[in-house]
């Protein structure tokens, strides 16, 4: 049986939450940051969906 890699975090290391909560370096609310760990692969792909979703926002 093969092994599935797991989804990697979007952390870039730059750590601070804004005001709405969602953190300036990786786009993920803190909810989502502390629940990263515990995530399945489809739920943590779920949140980068959110996360991509973010970034296009700030980019507008």
């Amino acid at each position: 049986m093969e092994r599935k890699e797991r989804v990697r975090s979007p952390c870039v290391s730059i750590c601070a939450l804004d005001e709405r909560d969602i953190c300036i370096g990786c786009q993920r609310t803190g909810d989502e940051i502390l629940r990263w760990t515990s995530m399945t692969n489809c739920e943590r792909k779920a949140v980068l969906l959110k996360v991509a979703e973010r970034e296009r926002k700030i980019s507008l």
